[in-house]
């Protein structure tokens, strides 16, 4: 394979690895919420409230995740050898 091909095959992977962990994350939440939360919230508008802190809390955790996951890889490979770059910045002389 090509450095293209490692290009786009690392972007689809890296994708579909945020989103199974923000699906956790959103199952995770969502489950402690109803289990032992719930109770304590009697009004609808309270439940709604919930479950947008819910999902904006595990968008904002699988990003996180992401980024440290990243981090880690970039270090431990030569991204140069294996990725071509998607954008080349052309100069303006």
């Amino acid at each position: 394979m090509n450095k293209k091909v490692n290009s786009v095959l690392f972007l689809l992977g890296a994708t579909i690895f945020n989103i199974i962990v923000t699906l956790l994350f959103i199952f995770l939440f969502g489950f402690i919420y109803l289990k032992f939360l719930i109770g304590y919230f009697s009004s609808d508008n309270a439940h709604f409230w919930a479950f947008v802190l819910i999902f904006i809390g595990s968008i904002l955790i699988s990003f996180f995740i992401y980024r440290f996951l990243l981090g880690f890889l970039l270090k431990k490979i030569n991204i140069e050898k294996y990725f071509d770059p998607l954008f080349r910045i052309k100069s303006r002389n």
